[in-house]
């Protein structure tokens, strides 16, 4: 004889991550959107802080909203998950963002970037700004150099193939077999920083460094990325 299938009653913590879910699955609170603060829930819901505090913790394990600042595999946009595989546009175009591309730079520098692994050298610079379309405000600020080779210097001239640094290092065999990834917050965005971004002097920012190696351990590309930690956070799966 089977045995009758009891489901487990849901707590108060996961009935208010779902009610809040819910308000934001169906758009109700739009990208950037500020929930209500943890006093002004614990009166809504008539429940302690401590509730309301594992309440959110359920949506922010979902990466439905921002939590603090932490290392990470995924970047989160206004709770979507972004996979940046691909690249950020292709990653910010699939949570249906209407996002544009400048590419500020393409040169031959010294190794200009502080990177927490030494790297130092001539480096391939191309430095990028991610704009949303509508209001032409940048979304984010990335910095990539490469350890230079030769066959790089036409792309001074000439641009990035296909407008991607991922294709065009592929196309010359380098592919990235392993990494590390720093996170933290940049306090005070400087303000030629800022003037390209379209943000005051002084914003606080989510700094992302990221190193990429090849099967042989040697570096392949080195980026810095800076995002609005309003809109960006960090995911991290295990």
């Amino acid at each position: 004889m089977s045995q009758p299938d009891y489901k487990t009653p849901e707590s108060k913590s996961e009935r208010i991550a779902r009610l809040i879910e819910a308000e934001i699955r169906s758009g109700q609170l739009q990208d950037g959107s500020a929930l209500s603060s943890e006093s002004s829930l614990v009166n809504r819901f008539a429940v302690s802080r401590t509730t309301v505090r594992k309440s959110l913790g359920i949506l922010a394990d979902k990466g439905l909203i921002q939590t603090k600042v932490g290392i990470g595999s995924f970047v989160t946009y206004a709770g979507n998950v972004i996979d940046s595989g691909p690249g950020w546009s292709l990653a910010l175009s699939s949570v249906g963002l209407r996002m544009g591309t400048r590419i500020l730079k393409i040169a031959r520098v010294e190794m200009d970037l502080d990177c927490p692994i030494r790297l130092e050298g001539p480096m391939l610079a191309v430095d990028r700004l991610r704009f949303r379309e509508e209001t032409g405000r940048g979304l984010s600020l990335e910095r990539a150099r490469v350890p230079w080779r030769d066959d790089f210097a036409a792309l001074i001239e000439c641009g990035l193939d296909g407008g991607s640094l991922s294709q065009t290092l592929a196309a010359r065999g380098l592919f990235p077999a392993s990494g590390e990834e720093w996170a933290n917050v940049l306090p005070l965005l400087g303000a030629e920083d800022a003037a390209l971004m379209g943000r005051d002097p002084g914003t606080a920012m989510l700094r992302l460094r990221r190193l990429t190696r090849d099967a042989t351990d040697h570096p392949v590309e080195f980026v810095e990325s800076f995002l609005d930690p309003e809109l960006f956070g960090l995911h991290m799966t295990f």
